[in-house]
This record gives C-alpha cells, sequence and structure tokens, in this order.
C-alpha cells in the first residue's frame, strides 16, 4: 500500500492546541455521543419495547444494535482507510441516523431489528474518529484529541436518565430513537462542514468476501456468548449459530493469508500489535465486570445481611455516575500523557490502576464510600485503558491501515467486555441466595460476589504481564516535543 495525499486538505495536520482543534475535538466527540445512545437507546426503554411488540425477547432488543456493530466493523474500517476517515464516518452517521427512523416507525420486531442492524453502524465511529485524528493532527497532539474523543461521551452517561426521563414519560419510547436521528444527522453535518479529511490513504480494493465472513463471524459467535445464557446455550439454533460462526472466521482467516488485499492483514499483526491486543481484552472484561457489579450492589440494601449491598436512595445515582466521570477523567489525562510519554505507560498505569481499585473494592461493597471511590478509579482506569490502547495499537500501525486496526481495537474491547461479563454473570448466578431478593429480584450471597470481584482482579493483573512487556521493549516511543511544535 502506498500513501496519497488529498488534494482538498492540504496542510490539515495540527501542531498545537488551537480554537480549531478544540472544535475538532467536540464534533469527534458528539459523534462518539451518537454511538453511545444508538447502543444502548432500548435499555432506557426496554420494558415499553417488550410491551409494544408483544416479546419478551429482551435479549435480541438489548444486543441488537452491539452485534451488528461488530458484523459492520471489518468493513467500515477498510473503507476508512481506502476511501477517506471523514466520508465513511458521515456514511456511518447518515446509517445510524436511518436506523433511528426505521426503529422509531417499525411495525414489529423484524423491522425493528433492521433498524437496530443499520444502528450498529454507529459502532464504528469511535474507531473512525480514532483514525481521522491521528492523522489530521501530529502524534503528540492527536494523542490527547484521541484522550478526550474515547472517553468524553462518557460524561453524557451521567445526565442521560435524567434528561431523557422526562422526555420518555411525555413522548413514549419512540423519543429515544427521534433523539439518535437527531444526534445523528447534527453529527454528520458537523463532521461534513468542520472537519477536514484525512490525507493519507492506502491503495487497493475492499474484500467484499472477507468482510462478510470476518463481520458475520464475529456477530455469530458475540450473539452465542451474549444471548446463550437466555436462550439456552445447547439449544439447537444456537449452537448452529455458533458454529457457523467459527465456521466463518477459520474460512476468513485461511482466505486472508491467501488474498492480496485482505480486510485485515493478519501477516501485518506484528508482536507488539498482539502484545498490545492481549492486554486489552483481558483489561476490558476486567473493568466492564466491576462496572456491571457496581450496578447490582447498588441496587442491594445492606439491611438484607449478605456481607454486601450499598442501595440506598440517592446512593444509587452516586455509585453509577462516579465510574462515568472518571472515564472522562482517565481518558483525557491518558491522551495528554501519551503525548509526552508515549501511549504504553498510561496503558500500564490505567492496568494497576483499575487492579487496585478493584482489590480494594473487596472491602468496598459493603462501604458506601469506598465504594464510590473505588468506582471513580476503576473509571479513571477504563477511561485511560481504551484511550491508550488505541493511541498505542494505531502508533505501531502504517498510517494507510490505521483505520484497520483502530477498528480491530474496538472489536477486541467489545469482545473482552462480552465475555468477561457474561463469565461474571454466570458466578453470580450460581450463588444467588434461597429465598432473598431486592426489589423483588434475586440476589447472590457475599461469596458469589467476592469471587466475582477475585476474578476481575486476576484479570487486571495477567493484563499488566504483556502491559510491562510492551513498556519495557519501548515500541511506542513518545513523540518528539520539538518536532511537535514546529
Amino acid at each position: 500500500m502506498t500513501d496519497t495525499l488529498d488534494t482538498r486538505a492540504p496542510g490539515a495536520r495540527e501542531h498545537r492546541w488551537s480554537g480549531r482543534l478544540v472544535l475538532w475535538a467536540g464534533v469527534l466527540t458528539l459523534a462518539n455521543v451518537l454511538a453511545d445512545v444508538a447502543i444502548g437507546a432500548p435499555l432506557m426503554v426496554l420494558p415499553q419495547l417488550m410491551e409494544h411488540f408483544g416479546t419478551d425477547q429482551a435479549a435480541w432488543l438489548n444486543a441488537s444494535a452491539m452485534l451488528a456493530g461488530a458484523i459492520w466493523s471489518p468493513l467500515l474500517a477498510k473503507c476508512s482507510d481506502i476511501f477517506g476517515q471523514r466520508r465513511i464516518l458521515v456514511a456511518t452517521l447518515l446509517l445510524a441516523c436511518a436506523g433511528a427512523l426505521v426503529c422509531m416507525v417499525a411495525p414489529n420486531v423484524a423491522v425493528f431489528l433492521v433498524g437496530r442492524f443499520l444502528q450498529g453502524a454507529a459502532f464504528a465511529a469511535v474507531f473512525i474518529t480514532v483514525a481521522l485524528a491521528r492523522q489530521i493532527c501530529s502524534p503528540a497532539v492527536a494523542m490527547a484529541v484521541v484522550g478526550i474523543v474515547t472517553s468524553g461521551s462518557a460524561v453524557v452517561g451521567v445526565i442521560e436518565p435524567f434528561v431523557m426521563a422526562p422526555v420518555i414519560e411525555a413522548f413514549g419510547h419512540q423519543s429515544v430513537f427521534v433523539t439518535a436521528a437527531l444526534l445523528a444527522a447534527a453529527a454528520a453535518v458537523c463532521v461534513r462542514t468542520v472537519i477536514p479529511e484525512s490525507p493519507v490513504r492506502g491503495t487497493g480494493r475492499v474484500d467484499l468476501v472477507g468482510a462478510a465472513l470476518l463481520g458475520g463471524g464475529l456477530g455469530a459467535v458475540l450473539a452465542y456468548i451474549s444471548l446463550g445464557g437466555s436462550l439456552g446455550w445447547d439449544t439447537e439454533g444456537m449452537i448452529a449459530l455458533v458454529v457457523a460462526g467459527a465456521a466463518a472466521l477459520a474460512v476468513w482467516a485461511v482466505l486472508a493469508l491467501r488474498v492480496e488485499e485482505p480486510v485485515i492483514d493478519l501477516r501485518a499483526l506484528t508482536r507488539p500489535i498482539l502484545l498490545t491486543l492481549l492486554a486489552l481484552v483481558l483489561a476490558a472484561g476486567s473493568f466492564r465486570s466491576m462496572l456491571q457489579l457496581t450496578g447490582v450492589i447498588a441496587q442491594v440494601p445492606p439491611d438484607l445481611g449478605l456481607g454486601y449491598g450499598l442501595g440506598d436512595g440517592e446512593a444509587v445515582a452516586l455509585l453509577l455516575a462516579a465510574p462515568n466521570v472518571g472515564i472522562a477523567l482517565g481518558g483525557t489525562c491518558a491522551g495528554w500523557l501519551a503525548g509526552r510519554f508515549g501511549p504504553a505507560l498510561p496503558l500500564l498505569g490505567g492496568i494497576a490502576l483499575g487492579a487496585a481499585a478493584t482489590f480494594a473494592m473487596l472491602a468496598g461493597v459493603a462501604v458506601l464510600p469506598l465504594a464510590v471511590a473505588c468506582g471513580a478509579v476503576v473509571g479513571i482506569a477504563a477511561g485511560a485503558i481504551g484511550a491508550s490502547g488505541y493511541n498505542l495499537a494505531t502508533a505501531l500501525a502504517a498510517p494507510e491501515r490505521q483505520g484497520t486496526i483502530a477498528g480491530v481495537v474496538s472489536v477486541v474491547l467489545a469482545l473482552g467486555s462480552v465475555v468477561v461479563n457474561i463469565a461474571g454473570g454466570a458466578v453470580l448466578q450460581g450463588s444467588i441466595v434461597p429465598g432473598v431478593s431486592a426489589d423483588g429480584a434475586p440476589v447472590s450471597s457475599a461469596a458469589g460476589v467476592y469471587t466475582y470481584v477475585g476474578m476481575a482482579g486476576v484479570l487486571f493483573v495477567l493484563a499488566a504481564v504483556p502491559a510491562i512487556l510492551l513498556v519495557r521493549s519501548r515500541t511506542a516511543a513518545p513523540p518528539r516535543p520539538a518536532a511537535a511544535a514546529r
């Protein structure tokens, strides 16, 4: 592959912070806000959707967009490298807008799932904004921008429930899809108007067969992992799904080593990139599982006498808000540090913080102030790990492959989150206390909660091993300040 300059955006690279760069970061963050809203929209209105469509398949309604995102990602990532990150980002936002409108008017579940499939394209917004930032800014500045755009949308998670609750009550479940469509349209217009096109292009063609095999295989395997617990791991349909997914991935891997321009060039995945992906899949599973646990114990009143529990009115909102604030802070700081010391060190620092906060949570499950502090620190770790992972992987890739490798990072983060969340859910499900409930929901024993926390802590420790190897090998040398300032 060779690089070619886009004559429509000459000299677009920003070497220092300016009003224009702040505007770029804000617009790219808006695009990622859409991704969060698009993926999480049904969670806010899940009971209403189930009643409206007369279905009990909550798992499909909830997970459909994330699974669609896994299918879309390989194709959109490769297209962004060849046709330009801005162009594909705008197309992605328009697809998500169309999907939200389909969901809004869907007369049945089948049409609704078509809309969610289109909305799932928003999953690609995160990694495309990362690749775009890396190409329109100098390395040191780009790493700081990546930290902001990958974590800034978490702040929306703090205020979204309070803003959307009265809107949903007044206008019904369709209002979340109207909001998603408006955000997508606004983000598409802003990106097209404000953001310059990426100056680097890869050559070649898009391997549509490979994209279909890889995306379909990932979607099928993730669907089995995500939905097997509710639909039955050993049912014929689910077994056929996972077998088909595994077969598609195997065929893709064989073809990827033979075709000239694969969707993901396995031969280009060097040892440092593989170490980065290994650290990310373990760390992502750890911090996502801890964020999930926070939501669980926040609903359990301490007076049940289980040895854990923090549920007490406003405490629930505080417990759920603290990690989101931490994510925004951690991602922003990690991006800033990466511009000065390289991204490997902030990645290791985020993993170390996550491990410390997770093991501290062994005591925090029964102490509200400690639980809030641990949740905030886990959030900081999550933001730092995500931002540093994108920065490190894209720094190790050739410029014309940065969109593709950023897409791989997104899929790896999602894979780690799904697998460990399911494993943690199984641990809690296997330790249900008979005859005890919180607001009608079954609760787990203290032993189950401690096992869950210990599992997450061990995964953080394992993630630190490849991160240490990356720091020691200095594969991501920091950009020189003198070069960045010119």
